[in-house]
């Protein structure tokens, strides 16, 4: 069952009604593009024709032909006249800006500025799109996910793959991107016991989460929402990533920056956060604050909601899954790959093959796990043969010590004839040798007798009937934003709105009209701004002390770079003056 966010435009939908309102085009090498297949003349059977193409080359779909300046304003006004029809609205509620601090909203413009010089798909196609889809949904309404079951290492693997016509994060909730087409995936993990499937795990595509923190086990009642048997997934509006409980996600997001340059704002940030000790555990000072509203107050789908999927079963046998390794939208050249479209569920965007296709247990982290009646069965083997094992070291250890202190009192008994100086160096090796077989033995022994107390303990917790901790595999969940974080006035937001652009017209003026104080001035200006925004979040003190932090860390660079050389004195004499004391007071002892 998945729960949408109220104003969400693009619901999952059947691929065949999307690729028959689409065109397929070709990107060159040569920064050309190719028309394949136009607008209208598109049909499943053309989409998995063989073709050649060069190295560099990328098949992509289109859903929405270039516009014109009349079509945009066109496809703009229809959306807005599109929204007052819909029966669930979205409201942002509390500015996405307001959520983070001066340095949040600087790296935020920062990122904003990159989608002038990369591909940007524009805010008239995400309109475009949305009035198509409705059109689609006008004709025809149904929502349809595509089923695939596969089966592994003892487990049963049903996944949901949901296709969007569009996601359009960015141009309809203040988001990271928009891109043509949209592809997530939520998986179950099934076992087999008494002749029936018992669900055990379900794992939840969600942005760059990965590996176990994907997973919740079916009886994990903090996290996992179940209506019946059914798993409730929270999607993210425009985004259409997958969440665990409602609410609003705070998105971390890497700006497309140089690593050697990203490495060294790790650095500074790892200065800052546990060296001086100025941010809280967990946080991270470089990330854009955008939010992810997954708040489920729109439209529900699956059994027994208003409305009801159309399920669609695919494998690799299903042509346009397998033949198909091309683009499923528009491909806007973007070298982050945000704005770019998805490949299909078999493939990457370079074609190669997707691992949550091919692996989707390890894509879990669920490749070292066992079906509960198989880790049974094999905690019961594991520990007898480690018994087994500790038999035999009972015995051996016992034997090799004994050969060893034969060897050893050969040795010895050399000890002071110099004759036997070369038998007594070839037994010195057997000695060597005789003396790290034991120990090696008695290391073993004692490792594994704690290894087999943990696998006895387990195996006794199983036939009792107690689990683990369905928890105890997750490094980093998703959270949402804490409601006490969010207590910020209507000024807050003004002021979050307007201080960056405050800033750079400051900074203009000071460098038109002052420019031997340019320097001092913005600094004065920028501190300015952090404490009044910080008299509206009600955390001045906690922003005083961080700006005594770093005036003292320029302080202190200000002083060694102009009296470096007093400070070298300085040193020196303090050093000399301390081991000349550790000296004395070792004298006297």
């Amino acid at each position: 069952m998945v729960r949408f966010t109220g104003g969400e435009q693009f619901f999952p939908m059947d691929v065949e009604r999307y690729v028959r309102s689409c065109g397929l085009w070709l990107y060159h090498p040569d920064d050309r593009d190719e028309q394949v297949v136009p607008e209208g003349a598109m049909t499943m059977e053309k989409l998995t024709e063989p073709r050649t193409a060069r190295f560099g080359s990328v098949f992509y779909l289109r859903f929405v032909h270039p516009l014109s300046i009349e079509e945009s304003a066109r496809a703009l006004a229809g959306l807005q006249r599109l929204k007052r029809t819909q029966d669930h609205r979205f409201r942002a509620g509390l500015g996405r800006l307001a959520r983070g601090g001066l340095l949040p909203r600087l790296i935020d413009a920062l990122f904003s500025a990159t989608l002038l010089v990369r591909g940007r798909v524009p805010k008239a196609t995400a309109a475009s799109a949305a009035l198509e889809y409705a059109a689609m949904q006008e004709r025809k309404r149904s929502y349809v996910y595509h089923g695939r079951v596969v089966r592994q290492s003892g487990w049963t693997i049903c996944q949901y793959w949901f296709f969007y016509a569009y996601n359009n994060w960015r141009s309809g909730f203040y988001g990271v991107n928009d891109h043509e087409s949209d592809w997530e995936l939520v998986t179950v993990y099934l076992y087999e016991q008494d002749g029936r499937l018992r669900p055990e795990w379900v794992a939840y595509a969600s942005h760059d989460f990965h590996g176990a923190d994907l997973r919740r086990r079916f009886d994990d009642s903090e996290e996992l929402t179940l209506e019946g048997l059914h798993p409730v997934v929270y999607a993210g509006a425009g985004s259409h990533a997958s969440y665990f409980t409602a609410g609003e996600y705070q998105a971390e997001v890497p700006l497309p920056i140089p690593t050697r340059a990203r490495q060294a704002l790790d650095v500074l940030s790892k200065f800052w956060r546990d060296t001086l000790g100025q941010a809280g555990a967990g946080t991270r000072p470089f990330r854009a604050p955008f939010i992810d509203f997954a708040r489920g107050d729109g439209l529900s789908v699956g059994p027994g909601q208003e409305s009801e999927w159309t399920p669609n079963q695919i494998s690799e046998a299903t042509p346009w899954t397998s033949a198909y390794r091309g683009l499923w939208g528009f491909y806007a050249q973007d070298p982050i790959s945000g704005e770019n479209a998805p490949a299909g569920p078999m493939y990457n965007r370079d074609g190669s093959p997707r691992s949550s296709w091919f692996d989707p247990l390890g894509f879990a982290g669920l490749d070292r796990v066992p079906p509960p009646p198989v880790e049974l069965d094999l905690l019961s083997a594991e520990a007898g043969t480690l018994s087994a094992r500790q038999d035999e070291l009972e015995k051996s250890i016992p034997k090799e010590a004994a050969t060893l202190q034969q060897v050893g009192i050969r040795l010895e008994s050399m000890e002071g004839n110099p004759h036997l100086a070369a038998q007594h160096r070839r037994l010195e090796g057997q000695v060597a040798e005789l003396a790290g077989r034991v120990r090696a033995l008695r290391r073993e022994r004692s490792e594994n007798e704690a290894v087999l107390e943990g696998l006895t303990r387990r195996l006794d917790r199983m036939r009792a009937g107690r689990r683990d901790d369905p928890r105890a595999h997750i490094a980093e969940a998703a959270q949402p934003v804490a409601p006490a974080e969010l207590r910020f006035t209507r000024v807050a937001e003004l002021f979050a709105a307007i201080s960056l652009s405050l800033l750079l017209v400051g900074v203009v003026a000071l460098i038109l009209f002052a420019p031997s104080d340019a320097w001092a001035g913005a600094t004065v200006l920028l501190i300015a701004l952090v404490l009044g925004e910080s008299i509206l979040r009600a955390t001045f003190v906690r922003t005083v002390n961080r700006v005594a932090v770093i005036l003292a860390l320029v302080a202190s660079v200000i002083l060694v770079v102009h009296f470096g050389k007093y400070v070298l004195v300085g040193s020196l004499i303090a050093l000399a003056a301390f081991l000349l004391l550790q000296r004395i007071q070792e004298l006297r002892a």
